[in-house]
């Protein structure tokens, strides 16, 4: 069975109810979750032996995140216990018109004061398939972008493929920041998230002409980002328009040798929760290259995963390979009998 390795925070996710505002709630419902734990639980759900490496408090919080973990089939031998406390955020949920809102709480978490000496990178990556982490552990310290560098290092060392989802929060870090951290990180990358304003504002390259469309302009980034960086095997991405925040479309990109694939247009509505969506995205991504799929096949299953999470409350999506891949063959809302 292969080896899946993700490094990250999980966290406790605190969330309103439809239509009240945070500072009114009388209360809140409960979740973990985070980038690379929610891309760890799809990877077990799609069959594979998942890891999932971090650091979190030997208190009943760090246990209910650590049974989180293992109720959805992850594995946890390279989560550590230590520090003060986990990290928390609040989610306002939106509806119409009104965009959901993220508040942080999770400065001076367990994770966010992890250090490169605490982590056996030797035993992590050994016999792994394929290592990911993203751009928020890179934001929450100097030496989670240490500690990312030299696991990108090993396992590069080891022959293991690489994933980094660019994933940039600009409640975390500034864009100069990320940029700086982030290009460290791609010469050892084979698999990269990276949307068009992250290409712009992060890569610092040039508008695209405004008069080429959407798919042309990612195609225009895409191409130099390759020519930049020719280890790069896969760069992909979603394109989503919000006509309210419960109603999207959304449609995956996949761009790899010199092409770029695009699945149909799925219509989410009424999306339950959108939190995670991303990462039921890449995970679909990395399942694809894993299993040898056809590029098509993989945009197609990539963003047919992402679409299923928007149907589930929590940040880590349910479903398994086959049931993502009856939504990618059939029609939208079909009864499966």
């Amino acid at each position: 069975m292969m080896k899946i390795v993700t490094l990250g925070e999980i966290m406790l996710r605190f969330s309103t109810e439809d239509g009240v505002r945070l500072s009114q709630a009388a209360g809140l419902t409960v979740h973990y979750g985070g980038a690379e734990a929610n891309v760890a639980v799809s990877m077990a759900n799609f069959g594979y032996e998942s890891f999932f490496a971090g650091k979190v408090p030997d208190n009943p919080l760090g246990q209910g995140a650590e049974r989180h973990l293992k109720a959805n089939g992850v594995r946890t031998d390279f989560l550590l216990k230590g520090g003060d406390r986990l990290g928390t955020y609040y989610l306002e949920s939106g509806t119409g018109e009104r965009s959901a809102k993220v508040t942080y709480d999770r400065k001076h978490s367990s994770f966010s004061e992890l250090v490169p000496e605490e982590v056996d990178l030797d035993g992590m990556l050994r016999e792994a398939t394929l290592f990911h982490v993203s751009g928020i552990t890179l934001a929450l310290s100097p030496e989670l972008r240490e500690l990312a560098l030299l696991a990108f290092k090993k396992a590069k060392e080891y022959g293991v493929l690489t994933s980094l989802d660019f994933n940039y929060r600009g409640k975390l870090w500034s864009q100069s920041e990320a940029g700086e951290a982030l290009k460290k990180l791609l010469p050892y990358a084979d698999i990269c998230s990276c949307g068009e304003l992250d290409s712009i504002h992060l890569l610092g390259m040039e508008p695209a002409d405004s008069s080429l469309s959407q798919t042309e302009r990612v195609q225009t980034y895409y191409r130099k980002l390759a020519a930049s960086y020719p280890g790069i095997r896969y760069i992909c991405s979603t394109f989503r328009k919000i006509k309210s925040a419960t109603s999207n479309t959304l449609q995956g990109n996949l761009y790899t040798g010199s092409r770029l694939f695009q699945s149909k247009v799925h219509h989410i509505e009424p999306i339950v929760d959108r939190v995670g969506g991303g990462d039921a995205f890449m995970a679909g991504i990395l399942a694809g290259v894993l299993e040898g799929w056809d590029s098509q096949m993989t945009a197609d299953f990539a963003t047919a995963a992402s679409a299923l999470k928007h149907t589930v409350h929590g940040d880590s999506n349910s479903f398994t390979k086959e049931e993502v891949l009856a939504l990618a063959g059939s029609e939208p809302g079909k009864i499966l009998r």
